[in-house]
């Protein structure tokens, strides 16, 4: 089994896409175009290469994002877009965001027993009570979820898709940022195939680390 959640803004109300009690892994349906992106002529552009990470090895064992992680979900994410006619986010444009792996190394390092502690958005709390750090994000997880695995899950959530992949958004793409993030391993025994992801849309800006989501 798996979990996903998204936050939806909707005022200051967050809504989740999934209940509490969903925990880990979901089937992914084939892909399949719409009537209306059958009938487009769309972008056959790839995704280059992303430039190399150093990923971060924390004293407990969780490490973070590594250069395959983020590669492979920006890879995926481009091709479900151009298979759906929307336009491909330049490669320059996918970041790794350290702000939201903070947060999702705190989530992995919770003490319980059980995967699904402290796993949330904002107010989520630890079974230790120690406060929370790092950024919300969307979220996805589970044993043998790769960046691109990932990227997959969220389109196939309306909720996911909605808030990571715009559909409607009918501005300039080169203005568009995908912050992406991930952890592998978590205490107390979970393996280093036991992955925890956050992604966000946002405006490219001169801050790396900066996340805001837009309204839709």
């Amino acid at each position: 089994m798996w979990l996903v959640r998204v936050p939806v803004v909707l005022g200051t109300a967050l809504l989740l896409a999934f209940g509490a009690s969903t925990l880990l892994d979901v089937a992914v349906p084939p892909q399949q175009l719409t009537a209306e992106a059958a009938q487009k002529v769309c972008s056959t552009s790839g995704t280059g290469g992303v430039l190399p990470l150093p990923q971060t090895v924390m004293p407990s064992g969780v490490t973070g994002t590594s250069t395959a992680d983020l590669q492979g979900f920006a890879n995926r994410y481009n091709e479900i877009r151009i298979a759906n006619c929307l336009a491909p986010v330049p490669t320059d444009n996918f970041r790794h965001n350290t702000c939201i792996e903070q947060r999702l190394i705190w989530i992995a390092e919770d003490p319980s027993d059980d995967p699904l502690s402290a796993w949330g958005h904002d107010g989520t709390q630890r079974s230790d009570g120690k406060p929370p750090v790092g950024c919300d994000a969307n979220l996805a997880g589970g044993p043998t979820t790769t960046g691109m695995r990932a990227a997959e899950k969220w389109w196939f959530s309306n909720a996911h898709r909605d808030s990571l992949y715009r559909p409607g958004y009918g501005g300039p793409i080169d203005s568009v940022c995908v912050d992406f993030a991930m952890t592998h391993g978590g205490v107390p025994d979970e393996p280093q195939t036991f992955t925890r992801a956050g992604a966000v849309w946002t405006p490219c800006d001169a801050y790396r680390d900066r996340v805001e989501r837009l309204p839709y």
